[in-house]
Protein backbone atom coordinates (compact mmCIF):
# COMPACT_ATOMS: atom_id res chain seq x y z
CA UNK A 1 0.00 0.00 0.00
CA UNK A 2 1.38 3.53 -0.51
CA UNK A 3 2.12 5.96 2.23
CA UNK A 4 -1.47 8.50 1.53
CA UNK A 5 -3.57 5.16 1.92
CA UNK A 6 -1.48 3.92 5.24
CA UNK A 7 -1.76 7.74 6.82
CA UNK A 8 -5.11 7.65 5.82
CA UNK A 9 -6.00 4.53 7.79
CA UNK A 10 -4.19 5.70 10.19
CA UNK A 11 -6.27 8.67 10.41
CA UNK A 12 -9.46 7.04 10.28
CA UNK A 13 -8.61 4.82 13.39
CA UNK A 14 -7.55 7.89 15.19
CA UNK A 15 -10.98 9.39 14.37
CA UNK A 16 -12.59 6.79 16.19
CA UNK A 17 -13.53 4.55 13.30
CA UNK A 18 -14.90 0.88 14.29
CA UNK A 19 -11.75 -1.83 14.47
CA UNK A 20 -13.81 -4.21 12.25
CA UNK A 21 -13.83 -1.29 9.41
CA UNK A 22 -10.06 -0.46 10.07
CA UNK A 23 -8.97 -4.24 9.62
CA UNK A 24 -12.08 -5.01 7.01
CA UNK A 25 -10.31 -1.93 5.03
CA UNK A 26 -6.96 -3.30 5.34
CA UNK A 27 -7.75 -6.42 4.30
CA UNK A 28 -9.48 -5.36 1.16
CA UNK A 29 -6.75 -3.03 -0.21
CA UNK A 30 -4.01 -5.86 0.61
CA UNK A 31 -6.02 -8.40 -0.89
CA UNK A 32 -6.55 -6.01 -4.18
CA UNK A 33 -2.70 -4.92 -4.09
CA UNK A 34 -1.72 -8.62 -4.21
CA UNK A 35 -4.68 -9.90 -6.76
CA UNK A 36 -6.81 -11.77 -4.39
CA UNK A 37 -10.43 -12.10 -4.84
CA UNK A 38 -11.97 -10.55 -2.32
CA UNK A 39 -14.55 -12.89 -1.79
CA UNK A 40 -12.10 -14.31 0.52
CA UNK A 41 -13.16 -12.34 3.03
CA UNK A 42 -16.36 -12.83 3.13
CA UNK A 43 -15.79 -16.79 2.55
CA UNK A 44 -13.54 -16.60 6.07
CA UNK A 45 -17.04 -14.64 7.99
CA UNK A 46 -18.73 -17.52 6.44
CA UNK A 47 -16.79 -19.76 7.88
CA UNK A 48 -16.37 -18.53 11.46
CA UNK A 49 -19.97 -18.14 11.81
CA UNK A 50 -20.95 -21.89 11.08
CA UNK A 51 -17.99 -22.84 14.08
CA UNK A 52 -20.64 -25.00 15.94
CA UNK A 53 -18.74 -23.28 19.31
CA UNK A 54 -19.51 -19.53 18.19
CA UNK A 55 -23.24 -20.07 19.36
CA UNK A 56 -22.11 -20.16 23.16
CA UNK A 57 -20.54 -16.54 22.77
CA UNK A 58 -24.11 -15.04 22.59
CA UNK A 59 -25.94 -17.24 25.10
CA UNK A 60 -23.21 -16.99 27.56
CA UNK A 61 -23.30 -12.59 27.08
CA UNK A 62 -27.15 -13.10 27.65
CA UNK A 63 -27.13 -14.95 30.46
CA UNK A 64 -24.33 -12.56 31.92
CA UNK A 65 -26.04 -9.57 30.97
CA UNK A 66 -29.56 -11.09 32.70
CA UNK A 67 -27.90 -11.58 36.07
CA UNK A 68 -26.19 -8.17 36.02
CA UNK A 69 -30.02 -6.66 35.60
CA UNK A 70 -30.96 -7.98 38.18
CA UNK A 71 -29.99 -8.32 41.93
CA UNK A 72 -27.51 -10.88 41.57
CA UNK A 73 -24.46 -8.81 42.61
CA UNK A 74 -25.96 -7.76 45.76
CA UNK A 75 -26.71 -11.61 46.61
CA UNK A 76 -23.49 -12.52 45.60
CA UNK A 77 -21.80 -9.38 48.31
CA UNK A 78 -24.15 -10.39 50.96
CA UNK A 79 -22.82 -14.44 50.99
CA UNK A 80 -19.60 -13.62 50.26
CA UNK A 81 -19.56 -11.28 53.32
CA UNK A 82 -21.19 -13.73 55.84
CA UNK A 83 -18.74 -16.43 54.99
CA UNK A 84 -16.12 -14.42 54.60
CA UNK A 85 -16.40 -11.14 56.35
CA UNK A 86 -15.33 -12.47 59.39
CA UNK A 87 -11.82 -14.08 58.60
CA UNK A 88 -8.65 -11.35 58.88
CA UNK A 89 -9.11 -9.30 55.69
CA UNK A 90 -12.24 -10.95 54.89
CA UNK A 91 -13.99 -7.72 53.28
CA UNK A 92 -11.14 -7.68 50.43
CA UNK A 93 -11.57 -11.44 50.15
CA UNK A 94 -15.52 -10.75 49.45
CA UNK A 95 -14.80 -8.31 46.59
CA UNK A 96 -11.81 -10.85 45.05
CA UNK A 97 -14.34 -13.75 45.27
CA UNK A 98 -17.68 -11.46 44.19
CA UNK A 99 -15.67 -9.86 41.32
CA UNK A 100 -14.23 -13.56 40.14
CA UNK A 101 -17.76 -14.96 39.80
CA UNK A 102 -19.43 -11.95 38.44
CA UNK A 103 -16.83 -11.25 35.78
CA UNK A 104 -16.60 -15.10 34.86
CA UNK A 105 -20.43 -15.07 33.37
CA UNK A 106 -20.56 -11.61 31.96
CA UNK A 107 -16.77 -11.75 30.36
CA UNK A 108 -16.34 -7.66 30.79
CA UNK A 109 -14.63 -6.41 33.59
CA UNK A 110 -15.85 -2.78 33.18
CA UNK A 111 -19.35 -4.34 34.13
CA UNK A 112 -18.41 -5.87 37.07
CA UNK A 113 -16.29 -2.38 38.37
CA UNK A 114 -19.58 -0.48 37.20
CA UNK A 115 -22.34 -3.14 39.04
CA UNK A 116 -20.18 -4.24 41.94
CA UNK A 117 -18.48 -0.83 42.78
CA UNK A 118 -21.04 0.81 44.14
CA UNK A 119 -21.74 -1.90 46.64
CA UNK A 120 -18.13 -3.07 47.67
CA UNK A 121 -16.32 0.55 47.57
CA UNK A 122 -18.05 2.12 50.28
CA UNK A 123 -18.16 -1.02 52.28
CA UNK A 124 -14.50 -1.24 52.58
CA UNK A 125 -14.27 2.22 53.46
CA UNK A 126 -17.09 1.87 55.84
CA UNK A 127 -15.15 -1.09 57.43
CA UNK A 128 -11.99 1.28 57.60
CA UNK A 129 -9.99 0.00 54.70
CA UNK A 130 -7.65 2.73 53.45
CA UNK A 131 -8.96 4.72 50.14
CA UNK A 132 -5.81 4.04 48.58
CA UNK A 133 -5.85 0.26 48.99
CA UNK A 134 -9.91 0.23 48.29
CA UNK A 135 -9.80 1.79 44.96
CA UNK A 136 -6.62 -0.59 43.78
CA UNK A 137 -8.49 -3.83 45.06
CA UNK A 138 -11.97 -2.86 43.39
CA UNK A 139 -9.77 -1.94 40.49
CA UNK A 140 -7.23 -4.68 40.08
CA UNK A 141 -10.36 -7.09 40.42
CA UNK A 142 -12.61 -6.18 37.57
CA UNK A 143 -10.73 -8.42 35.54
CA UNK A 144 -10.24 -11.23 38.27
CA UNK A 145 -12.31 -13.71 36.93
CA UNK A 146 -11.38 -13.96 32.69
CA UNK A 147 -9.72 -17.24 33.41
CA UNK A 148 -12.80 -18.97 35.21
CA UNK A 149 -15.50 -20.49 32.72
CA UNK A 150 -17.37 -19.95 30.80
CA UNK A 151 -15.83 -16.89 30.24
CA UNK A 152 -15.77 -15.58 26.92
CA UNK A 153 -12.57 -14.52 26.29
CA UNK A 154 -11.84 -18.65 26.85
CA UNK A 155 -14.24 -19.25 24.08
CA UNK A 156 -13.51 -17.22 21.22
CA UNK A 157 -9.74 -17.64 21.91
CA UNK A 158 -10.45 -21.92 21.53
CA UNK A 159 -12.34 -20.45 18.33
CA UNK A 160 -9.52 -18.34 16.63
CA UNK A 161 -6.69 -20.76 17.89
CA UNK A 162 -8.96 -24.07 17.42
CA UNK A 163 -8.47 -25.28 20.81
CA UNK A 164 -10.56 -27.85 22.58
CA UNK A 165 -12.35 -25.52 24.79
CA UNK A 166 -13.06 -27.59 27.31
CA UNK A 167 -9.66 -28.13 27.72
CA UNK A 168 -8.90 -24.76 28.02
CA UNK A 169 -12.30 -24.37 30.65
CA UNK A 170 -9.76 -26.88 32.96
CA UNK A 171 -6.44 -24.87 32.94
CA UNK A 172 -7.67 -21.51 33.70
CA UNK A 173 -9.08 -22.95 36.91
CA UNK A 174 -5.65 -23.07 38.58
CA UNK A 175 -4.34 -19.91 37.55
CA UNK A 176 -7.23 -18.22 38.51
CA UNK A 177 -7.49 -19.41 41.70
CA UNK A 178 -3.46 -18.50 41.96
CA UNK A 179 -4.10 -14.86 41.42
CA UNK A 180 -6.93 -14.65 43.75
CA UNK A 181 -4.79 -16.35 46.48
CA UNK A 182 -1.63 -14.26 45.66
CA UNK A 183 -4.08 -10.82 46.33
CA UNK A 184 -5.78 -12.17 49.48
CA UNK A 185 -2.67 -13.28 51.02
CA UNK A 186 -1.42 -9.52 50.24
CA UNK A 187 -4.66 -8.11 51.24
CA UNK A 188 -5.04 -10.06 54.77
CA UNK A 189 -1.40 -8.63 55.19
CA UNK A 190 -2.24 -5.14 54.81
CA UNK A 191 -5.65 -5.88 56.67
CA UNK A 192 -3.45 -5.97 59.78
CA UNK A 193 -1.61 -2.39 58.83
CA UNK A 194 -5.61 -1.10 59.06
CA UNK A 195 -6.06 -2.54 62.78
CA UNK A 196 -9.39 -4.26 61.14
CA UNK A 197 -11.16 -6.36 63.61
CA UNK A 198 -12.32 -9.62 62.56
CA UNK A 199 -16.00 -9.95 63.75
CA UNK A 200 -17.51 -13.18 64.90
CA UNK A 201 -19.36 -15.70 62.56
CA UNK A 202 -22.81 -14.56 62.13
CA UNK A 203 -24.56 -18.06 61.59
CA UNK A 204 -27.97 -16.59 61.09
CA UNK A 205 -26.91 -14.10 59.00
CA UNK A 206 -25.18 -16.81 56.90
CA UNK A 207 -28.34 -19.31 56.40
CA UNK A 208 -30.28 -16.18 55.24
CA UNK A 209 -27.60 -15.15 53.08
CA UNK A 210 -27.58 -18.85 51.48
CA UNK A 211 -31.42 -19.13 51.25
CA UNK A 212 -30.99 -15.43 49.55
CA UNK A 213 -28.61 -16.82 46.61
CA UNK A 214 -29.43 -20.54 47.02
CA UNK A 215 -30.76 -20.54 43.11
CA UNK A 216 -27.60 -18.38 41.87
CA UNK A 217 -24.52 -21.17 43.87
CA UNK A 218 -25.13 -24.18 41.80
CA UNK A 219 -24.79 -22.13 38.22
CA UNK A 220 -20.90 -22.80 38.08
CA UNK A 221 -21.53 -26.01 39.17
CA UNK A 222 -24.35 -27.30 36.88
CA UNK A 223 -21.80 -25.90 34.32
CA UNK A 224 -18.52 -27.76 34.73
CA UNK A 225 -20.22 -31.06 35.92
CA UNK A 226 -22.65 -30.92 32.86
CA UNK A 227 -19.71 -30.66 30.41
CA UNK A 228 -17.01 -32.91 32.37
CA UNK A 229 -19.71 -35.51 33.15
CA UNK A 230 -20.38 -35.78 29.78
CA UNK A 231 -24.02 -34.43 30.17
CA UNK A 232 -23.65 -31.75 27.37
CA UNK A 233 -21.32 -29.94 25.07
CA UNK A 234 -20.45 -26.17 25.73
CA UNK A 235 -22.99 -25.11 23.38
CA UNK A 236 -25.78 -27.17 25.32
CA UNK A 237 -24.75 -25.53 28.41
CA UNK A 238 -24.88 -22.07 27.14
CA UNK A 239 -28.15 -22.87 26.41
CA UNK A 240 -28.78 -24.76 29.49
CA UNK A 241 -27.33 -21.85 31.55
CA UNK A 242 -29.66 -19.61 29.32
CA UNK A 243 -32.69 -21.29 30.41
CA UNK A 244 -31.51 -21.17 33.99
CA UNK A 245 -30.76 -17.61 34.84
CA UNK A 246 -34.14 -16.22 32.56
CA UNK A 247 -36.10 -18.89 34.86
CA UNK A 248 -34.50 -17.72 38.40
CA UNK A 249 -34.08 -14.13 37.19
CA UNK A 250 -37.95 -14.32 35.90
CA UNK A 251 -39.99 -16.63 38.40
CA UNK A 252 -38.16 -17.20 41.39
CA UNK A 253 -37.17 -13.72 41.89
CA UNK A 254 -39.44 -11.81 40.23
CA UNK A 255 -36.71 -9.15 38.64
CA UNK A 256 -37.12 -9.61 34.79
CA UNK A 257 -39.98 -8.90 33.15
CA UNK A 258 -40.31 -10.87 30.41
CA UNK A 259 -42.04 -8.76 27.76
CA UNK A 260 -40.13 -5.09 28.90
CA UNK A 261 -36.87 -6.38 30.11
CA UNK A 262 -35.84 -9.60 27.68
CA UNK A 263 -36.06 -7.95 24.38
CA UNK A 264 -33.52 -5.01 25.80
CA UNK A 265 -30.99 -7.52 26.73
CA UNK A 266 -31.06 -9.22 24.03
CA UNK A 267 -30.30 -5.82 22.14
CA UNK A 268 -27.92 -5.03 24.56
CA UNK A 269 -26.01 -7.77 24.49
CA UNK A 270 -26.12 -8.73 21.03
CA UNK A 271 -24.45 -5.39 19.90
CA UNK A 272 -21.54 -6.81 21.96
CA UNK A 273 -21.44 -10.28 20.64
CA UNK A 274 -22.16 -8.74 17.21
CA UNK A 275 -18.96 -6.53 17.10
CA UNK A 276 -17.15 -9.27 18.22
CA UNK A 277 -18.04 -11.58 14.96
CA UNK A 278 -17.59 -9.13 12.59
CA UNK A 279 -14.22 -8.35 13.83
CA UNK A 280 -13.83 -12.04 13.74
CA UNK A 281 -14.32 -12.64 10.79
CA UNK A 282 -12.65 -9.32 8.94
CA UNK A 283 -9.42 -10.26 11.17
CA UNK A 284 -9.20 -14.01 10.03
CA UNK A 285 -9.98 -12.89 6.35
CA UNK A 286 -6.62 -10.37 7.31
CA UNK A 287 -5.14 -13.38 8.50
CA UNK A 288 -5.35 -15.14 5.60
CA UNK A 289 -3.05 -12.80 3.62
CA UNK A 290 -0.57 -12.50 6.14
CA UNK A 291 -0.17 -16.00 6.41
CA UNK A 292 -0.21 -16.33 2.12
CA UNK A 293 2.45 -13.13 2.12
CA UNK A 294 4.65 -15.81 4.97
CA UNK A 295 4.65 -12.76 7.68
CA UNK A 296 4.29 -14.91 10.37
CA UNK A 297 7.42 -17.03 8.93
CA UNK A 298 9.79 -14.01 8.28
CA UNK A 299 8.63 -12.83 11.58
CA UNK A 300 10.26 -16.14 13.18
CA UNK A 301 12.85 -15.87 11.14
CA UNK A 302 14.19 -12.70 12.78
CA UNK A 303 13.26 -13.69 16.37
CA UNK A 304 15.30 -16.76 15.60
CA UNK A 305 18.33 -14.76 14.76
CA UNK A 306 18.02 -12.28 18.24
CA UNK A 307 16.00 -15.88 20.50
CA UNK A 308 17.40 -18.29 21.30
CA UNK A 309 15.66 -20.22 23.63
CA UNK A 310 11.52 -20.84 24.86
CA UNK A 311 12.02 -18.94 27.93
CA UNK A 312 13.40 -15.29 26.64
CA UNK A 313 10.21 -15.79 23.78
CA UNK A 314 8.09 -16.56 26.83
CA UNK A 315 9.54 -13.30 28.56
CA UNK A 316 9.64 -11.02 25.33
CA UNK A 317 5.77 -12.27 24.65
CA UNK A 318 4.54 -11.03 28.06
CA UNK A 319 6.00 -7.75 27.61
CA UNK A 320 4.29 -7.23 24.18
CA UNK A 321 1.14 -8.51 25.26
CA UNK A 322 1.13 -5.84 28.24
CA UNK A 323 0.96 -3.20 25.91
CA UNK A 324 -1.53 -4.75 23.39
CA UNK A 325 -4.04 -5.35 26.52
CA UNK A 326 -3.21 -1.78 27.38
CA UNK A 327 -4.17 -0.64 23.75
CA UNK A 328 -6.85 -2.68 23.02
CA UNK A 329 -9.71 -4.72 24.32
CA UNK A 330 -9.50 -8.16 25.32
CA UNK A 331 -11.65 -9.22 22.24
CA UNK A 332 -10.01 -7.55 19.68
CA UNK A 333 -6.87 -8.80 20.76
CA UNK A 334 -7.54 -12.13 20.87
CA UNK A 335 -8.97 -11.80 17.69
CA UNK A 336 -6.20 -9.86 15.91
CA UNK A 337 -2.84 -10.97 17.72
CA UNK A 338 -3.63 -14.86 18.25
CA UNK A 339 -3.02 -15.53 14.65
CA UNK A 340 0.21 -14.05 14.40
CA UNK A 341 1.41 -15.25 17.80
CA UNK A 342 0.33 -19.38 17.13
CA UNK A 343 2.96 -20.31 14.97
CA UNK A 344 6.13 -18.64 16.60
CA UNK A 345 4.87 -20.11 19.49
CA UNK A 346 4.46 -23.17 18.22
CA UNK A 347 8.16 -22.97 16.95
CA UNK A 348 9.11 -22.89 20.58
CA UNK A 349 7.22 -25.98 21.78
CA UNK A 350 4.48 -24.19 23.61
CA UNK A 351 1.14 -25.73 24.46
CA UNK A 352 -1.20 -24.13 22.61
CA UNK A 353 -3.36 -24.11 25.99
CA UNK A 354 -0.97 -22.86 28.18
CA UNK A 355 -0.04 -20.13 25.29
CA UNK A 356 -3.82 -19.38 26.55
CA UNK A 357 -4.02 -19.04 29.94
CA UNK A 358 -0.59 -16.69 29.43
CA UNK A 359 -2.25 -14.75 26.80
CA UNK A 360 -5.40 -14.50 28.86
CA UNK A 361 -3.41 -13.12 31.67
CA UNK A 362 -1.53 -10.91 29.93
CA UNK A 363 -4.42 -9.11 28.55
CA UNK A 364 -6.34 -9.65 32.42
CA UNK A 365 -3.30 -7.63 33.77
CA UNK A 366 -3.45 -5.12 30.92
CA UNK A 367 -6.55 -3.85 31.92
CA UNK A 368 -5.47 -2.27 34.98
CA UNK A 369 -1.95 -1.53 33.92
CA UNK A 370 -1.30 2.19 33.46
CA UNK A 371 -1.04 4.62 31.80
CA UNK A 372 -4.27 3.43 29.81
CA UNK A 373 -5.87 0.44 30.72
CA UNK A 374 -9.45 0.66 30.49
CA UNK A 375 -10.60 -0.40 33.60
CA UNK A 376 -8.26 2.66 35.20
CA UNK A 377 -10.94 5.15 33.41
CA UNK A 378 -13.57 2.91 33.89
CA UNK A 379 -12.98 3.06 37.89
CA UNK A 380 -12.04 7.06 37.62
CA UNK A 381 -15.40 7.71 36.31
CA UNK A 382 -17.38 5.33 38.74
CA UNK A 383 -15.93 6.44 41.95
CA UNK A 384 -15.29 10.29 40.64
CA UNK A 385 -11.38 10.19 41.32
CA UNK A 386 -8.38 10.84 39.54
CA UNK A 387 -7.40 8.75 36.98
CA UNK A 388 -3.72 10.01 38.23
CA UNK A 389 -4.76 8.43 41.78
CA UNK A 390 -5.97 5.27 40.43
CA UNK A 391 -2.29 4.84 38.87
CA UNK A 392 -1.01 5.21 42.34
CA UNK A 393 -3.35 3.11 43.51
CA UNK A 394 -3.08 -0.29 41.36
CA UNK A 395 0.47 -0.12 41.23
CA UNK A 396 1.29 -2.77 44.46
CA UNK A 397 -1.45 -5.41 43.03
CA UNK A 398 0.18 -4.73 39.60
CA UNK A 399 3.17 -5.91 40.79
CA UNK A 400 1.53 -9.13 42.65
CA UNK A 401 -0.23 -9.69 39.50
CA UNK A 402 2.84 -9.61 37.36
CA UNK A 403 4.70 -12.10 40.14
CA UNK A 404 1.63 -14.55 39.56
CA UNK A 405 2.12 -14.72 35.91
CA UNK A 406 5.52 -15.11 36.12
CA UNK A 407 4.57 -18.21 37.74
CA UNK A 408 1.94 -18.98 35.07
CA UNK A 409 4.28 -18.50 31.97
CA UNK A 410 7.01 -20.42 33.57
CA UNK A 411 5.44 -23.21 35.28
CA UNK A 412 3.16 -24.84 32.61
CA UNK A 413 1.77 -27.70 35.37
CA UNK A 414 -0.45 -24.70 36.78
CA UNK A 415 -2.18 -24.49 33.10
CA UNK A 416 -1.78 -27.90 32.05
CA UNK A 417 -2.28 -30.48 35.45
CA UNK A 418 -6.24 -30.39 35.16
CA UNK A 419 -6.01 -31.10 31.62
CA UNK A 420 -3.97 -34.03 32.02
CA UNK A 421 -5.70 -35.71 34.73
CA UNK A 422 -8.94 -35.34 32.49
CA UNK A 423 -7.02 -37.07 29.89
CA UNK A 424 -5.95 -39.84 31.66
Amino acid sequence: MTLPIVFGIIVLAFMGTPLYAIIGLVALLSFHQADIDAAAIFIELYRVASAPTLIAIPLFTFAGFVLADGKTPQRLTRLSRAFLGGMPGGIPLVVLVACAFFTAFTGASGVTIIALGGLLYPLMIQERYGEKFSLGLMTSSGSLGLLFPPSLPLILYAIVAQVNVDQLFLAGIVPGSLMIAIIGAYSIVRSRTFHIHSRPFDGTEARAALREAAWEIPLPFVILFGIYGGIFTITEAAAVTVVYVVFIQGIMHRELHPFRDLPRLMRDSMVLVGSIIIILGTAMGFTNYLIDEQVPMKILEIMKIHIEDRLTFLMLLNVFLLIVGCMMDIFSAIIVVVPLVLPIAQSFGVDMIHLGIIFLTNLEIGYSTPPVGINLFIASSRFEEPVVKLYRATLPFLGLRLAGLFLITYLPSLSLYLVHVLNR
